[in-house]
């Protein structure tokens, strides 16, 4: 037979020159033969060329795609995120429509029970008297206030008044809905307490008197204790203000971290207008909280 159909014994070891050396040339589809061990597979001492161009280029090509897809991928879950970490973000987005798409008596209940929320944890019960129109919070907040509040700037703000069982004192809590992100919320929050903003009476937030009520003469002078907190989950800044229902003038108002302390003999300390205000601003802002869980939610 013809050297170029001769076959070569099992598990030979091909030694044939190379191309371009001299000597026969090889056959680059040889036949194949029973439970022989693939040629690719044996060991050869020098390279030998693809015999299959084509499946060459195809086998990178997959390469080439698969790692393309791992890092596509991967540079996906750096953009986005998993799905937990992108969910409060969707829902502190979602919560700051919340001053118009929740029910008014979801935002503001009619009726708050405080219980042990009064001096010496008495138990308190308020009852709403008036909800103000939605509204910006130009002329509706202290300028300084406004000013402090100025880096996360106001989409919105909601307003209530509410009055105790006595009808002795009168609170207004409020909400400013901002336009920050997380990080300016908790940059704004950091600010507060490090500079004790919360506690500076030129940023104490402004009243909502409510004519034909107890709150009918609840103006900037009748101010007496107050609250106010950035909050960090939901772009909102809540506040409180309290005062006494007969529209007296206080010359001496105090935060309401101030005014709870037993040590405290002012007026508004001794009425327990700081509990009234701290109370109040607690128990709305647990209602705003489900609401701001319930829009974090699919």
């Amino acid at each position: 037979m013809p050297p170029a159909t001769r076959r070569r014994p099992v598990g030979a070891v091909d030694l044939t020159p190379r191309p371009g050396a001299g000597g026969p040339a090889i056959r680059t589809q040889p036949h194949p033969v029973a439970d022989e061990t693939p040629v690719e597979t044996t060991t050869r001492l020098r390279p030998v060329p693809a015999r299959h161009p084509a499946r060459a280029a195809a086998a990178a090509a997959c390469v080439v795609l698969g790692l393309g897809l791992l890092g596509g991928a991967a540079a996906g879950s750096m953009l986005s995120g998993d799905s937990a970490a992108a969910g409060p973000s969707d829902g502190f987005t979602a919560s700051r429509g919340l001053w118009h798409s929740t029910p008014v008596d979801t935002l503001f209940p009619p009726t708050l029970k405080g219980i042990g929320a009064g001096p010496g944890g008495a138990d308190r019960t308020w009852t709403r008297v008036g909800v103000a129109p939605d509204s910006t919070c130009t002329g509706r907040l202290d300028p300084m206030l406004l000013r402090a509040l100025q880096p996360v700037g106001c989409t919105r703000m909601v307003r209530a008044t509410y009055t105790d069982a006595t009808s002795s004192s009168v609170t207004t809590v409020g909400m400013v809905f901002t336009e920050a992100d997380p990080a300016a919320m908790s940059a704004l929050h950091k600010r507060f307490a490090a500079e004790g903003l919360d506690r500076r009476t030129d940023l104490m937030p402004g009243t909502y008197p409510v004519k034909s009520t107890d709150a009918a003469s609840f103006g900037d002078r009748q101010r007496a204790s107050w609250t106010v907190s950035i909050l960090t989950d939901a772009p909102v800044v809540m506040y409180a203000v309290s005062g006494f229902a007969d529209g007296r003038a206080v010359t001496d108002p105090q935060p309401a971290a101030v005014a709870m302390e037993e040590s405290q003999t002012t007026a508004a300390a001794q009425a327990g207008l700081g509990h009234e205000a701290k109370g109040i601003e607690e128990r709305v802002e647990r209602a705003l909280r489900k609401n701001v869980a319930a829009a974090e939610k699919p």
